[in-house]
C-alpha cells in the first residue's frame, strides 16, 4: 500500500469518525433509557466529572406529582451513567411529594443536595380550595452521587412558601441560598457554616428595578462578576450581573427565548467551555402521547465584556469532550 492510499484511507477514516461523534451528540440528552428529566444543576467536582442533579418526572404524571431525584454523570457530556435514585420523598418525615427542581453542594467534605419537596393539593380549579405548601431541605452524602441522606428531618424554614432553589458557594467558602417563593422572590439568605440550617435573616435583593415573574434562578460567577440568572416570566432564560452575590444587579437581558412550557437550567464551565443544561417539552415516545420533559444542552459563549451571547436551541447540542 503506498503513502497516498493509506492517507486517503485515514482520511476516510477520520471523516467516519468525525460523523460518529456527531451521531452520538443529541438532544435532549441520551441518559440511556426513557426517563423523563427536568430542572438540571450541573456542577464538575474534584474527578473533573460533570454531575447532573435532575428532577424526575414520572410517565404522564399528574400536575407535576414527583418523587424523587436522580443523579447522572459523565466524563464527556455525551456518554452517562444513571446513578438511580439519590433521594426520595419516601425517605423524608416532612413532605411526601413535588421532588421538584434540586440543586447541589460541595463543603466541609461533604456532598449537599438541597431540594424541595412538600404535602398537600393544589386545586386549580378552586384554588381557595387548596392546600398545598412546598419548602426546602438539604440531604449530606460523603458521594456525589449518593444517597443523600436528611440530617435534619425538616425543611430549612416553614415561611415563606419556597422552591427552586439555588446554592451558591462563593471562593470565600460562604453559601448563599437563592429560590422561588411566594411573595418572596428575589431574596437570598446565607446557609450556615455545618450546611444544615440558614443564618441571618433574608436579603431583599436590589433589582435594578425590574423584578418580572420569575422562578428557577441560578447564580454562578466568572471572572469575579456574579450573574444571577431565571426563567423569566417562567419560560425566557435571562440574566442581571453584579460585583457581590447579594446585589445590587443591573439587568441584562435574555439568554434563550421561550419554546413554550416552563424552563428550568444551570449554567457551568466544564473543561474550559461553558454549558447551558435546561429542559426541553417534547413529545418522545410518550404513552399519554402528550409533550413532556427532556434534560438538554447547549455551548454558551461570552462577549469580552462579560455579557452573554444568547443561545439557541439545536438538535445536536454539545458533542463529546474529552
Amino acid at each position: 500500500m503506498n503513502r497516498l492510499t493509506r492517507l486517503a484511507q485515514c482520511g476516510f477514516l477520520a471523516g467516519i469518525c468525525a460523523v460518529a461523534q456527531v451521531a452520538i451528540a443529541e438532544n435532549p440528552l441520551d441518559f440511556g433509557s426513557n426517563i423523563r428529566t427536568a430542572d438540571p444543576s450541573g456542577h464538575v467536582w474534584h474527578d473533573g466529572k460533570m454531575y447532573l442533579y435532575t428532577s424526575h418526572d414520572e410517565e404522564c404524571q399528574p400536575d407535576f406529582y414527583m418523587k424523587n431525584w436522580h443523579t447522572f454523570s459523565s466524563a464527556n457530556l455525551v456518554d452517562w451513567v444513571d446513578h438511580g435514585p439519590s433521594l426520595s420523598v419516601d425517605e423524608l418525615v416532612w413532605a411526601d411529594n413535588f421532588a421538584w427542581a434540586p440543586d447541589a453542594a460541595y463543603k466541609n467534605g461533604k456532598y449537599y443536595l438541597i431540594f424541595p419537596a412538600g404535602t398537600g393539593y393544589k386545586d386549580r380549579v378552586n384554588p381557595e380550595k387548596s392546600t398545598k405548601w412546598m419548602g426546602i431541605g438539604v440531604a449530606e452524602s460523603d458521594s456525589p452521587t449518593g444517597p443523600f441522606v436528611d440530617k435534619i428531618g425538616a425543611p430549612l424554614w416553614t415561611e415563606p412558601y419556597a422552591n427552586d432553589p439555588s446554592l451558591f458557594v462563593d471562593d470565600d467558602g460562604r453559601a448563599y441560598l437563592y429560590f422561588h417563593g411566594k411573595d418572596a422572590d428575589y431574596q437570598v439568605i446565607e446557609m450556615a457554616d455545618d450546611m444544615r440550617s440558614v443564618k441571618g435573616e433574608f436579603i431583599k435583593m436590589d433589582m435594578g428595578g425590574y423584578e418580572p415573574k420569575m422562578e428557577g434562578p441560578w447564580v454562578f460567577k466568572r471572572a469575579g462578576l456574579y450573574y444571577f440568572t431565571m426563567p423569566e416570566n417562567n419560560r425566557t432564560l435571562s440574566y442581571y450581573t453584579s460585583e457581590s452575590p447579594t446585589g445590587p444587579w443591573a439587568y441584562q437581558g435574555v439568554i434563550m427565548d421561550s419554546e413554550g412550557g416552563n424552563n428550568h437550567h444551570s449554567i457551568v464551565e466544564f473543561k474550559g467551555q461553558w454549558i447551558l443544561f435546561y429542559h426541553r417539552w417534547l413529545d418522545r415516545n410518550s404513552t399519554c402521547h402528550r409533550k413532556q420533559r427532556h434534560v438538554a444542552a447547549e455551548y454558551l459563549y461570552f462577549n469580552d465584556d462579560g455579557s452573554i451571547k444568547k443561545v439557541e436551541r439545536t438538535e445536536t447540542g454539545v458533542s463529546a469532550m474529552d
